[in-house]
């Protein structure tokens, strides 16, 4: 396998700290492992390393794809919940941050605040994996992408449309990650739930170098015309349940249905989603359960891009 120097030692808090370069080589990265994988090899690279699994919220694909991907490969993951260790509560992050930067390899962090995952990285002295917060969620769009290029052959000049609640932390990463690898990129959501304009921003500086276009809009029938892919996301996120009634009642008209597909004018056109779904709200269960869905593919390609991210950032390959 090729190296990548410039990831050795690095972490991943935002798909905004690594270069087009970067997130190339780690797609690339994920495509050599899953066949790998699927030949049955199991090179053991991981031998003798050791990750901290630190999660504030609950998780499926997050923390399943972490632990076999490091796991099978000889790692010891080790689960550490907020019921576990003092995470925040009686002892400074930054003093419990030393303490695992001492004893483990490598941390990831699944929870609320993106200041939290930071902090680990600042105060640890290795590389510190963003499972998801609040504010982004890099590692899912690190599998998108690879489900994207899979799926369509590349990226460049594709069309990806975001329908739903556009300030979530997968759409704010979808635009980031787009831009840098040159897909065209629309979020189509309420206009009380649009993009923060910073990360709008820093997408339409991105695309102007990568050829991506960048737009938020309200229309979702206008937007997903010519997609490539029709992606969303829970009306809900976790630690927002009593925002529930609001939530449905201004994101309905933002539903991915069948009609709503069909308004792509294409009919090679995909319909991804993070998971976990709500069949039913954000999506029907025609859609997901169709043939136009590949969220399946999406789910397990987080256990190889995430192998692939730390394969590079610990400079095994």
């Amino acid at each position: 396998m090729s190296r990548n120097a410039s990831l050795k030692g690095r972490s991943l808090l935002t798909l905004k700290d690594w270069s087009p370069a970067e997130v190339r080589f780690v797609l690339d990265l994920s495509r050599q492992v899953k066949k790998e994988r699927k030949t049955g090899k199991r090179p053991q690279r991981f031998q003798g390393s050791t990750l901290a699994l630190l999660f504030e919220k609950r998780s499926t694909r997050t923390r399943c794809a972490f632990e076999t991907a490091f796991g099978e490969e000889g790692g010891h993951p080790v689960f550490l919940s907020t019921a576990d260790i003092h995470l925040g509560t009686k002892e400074a992050l930054e003093d419990t941050a030393r303490v695992l930067g001492r004893m483990f390899d490598a941390i990831e962090f699944r929870g609320f605040k993106q200041s939290t995952v930071e902090a680990l990285a600042k105060w640890s002295g290795v590389p510190v994996y963003n499972g998801l917060t609040d504010e982004w969620h890099p590692t899912q769009v690190l599998a998108d992408l690879m489900t994207l290029e899979e799926e369509l052959g590349s990226l460049a000049g594709r069309k990806l449309v975001f329908v739903g609640d556009g300030r979530n932390n997968v759409a704010h990463t979808l635009l980031v990650g787009c831009a840098q690898l040159g897909v065209h990129v629309t979020v189509a959501a309420p206009a009380s739930l649009q993009p923060a304009p910073e990360v709008v921003a820093w997408a339409r500086q991105m695309g102007s170098k990568t050829g991506a276009q960048v737009g938020a809009v309200t229309d979702a029938a206008a937007a997903v015309r010519g997609a490539d892919a029709v992606y969303t996301d829970v009306w809900v996120s976790m630690g927002e349940e009593e925002k529930s009634a609001e939530r449905i009642s201004l994101l309905s008209p933002y539903q991915v249905t069948d009609a709503l597909m069909e308004q792509t004018g294409n009919p090679r056109a995909i319909f991804l989603h993070c998971l976990p779904a709500v069949k039913g709200k954000e999506v029907t269960e025609s859609v997901i359960e169709g043939p136009r869905s590949r969220v399946w593919d999406e789910a397990e390609n987080r256990k190889h891009t995430i192998k692939a991210m730390m394969l590079a950032t610990l400079g095994v390959v």
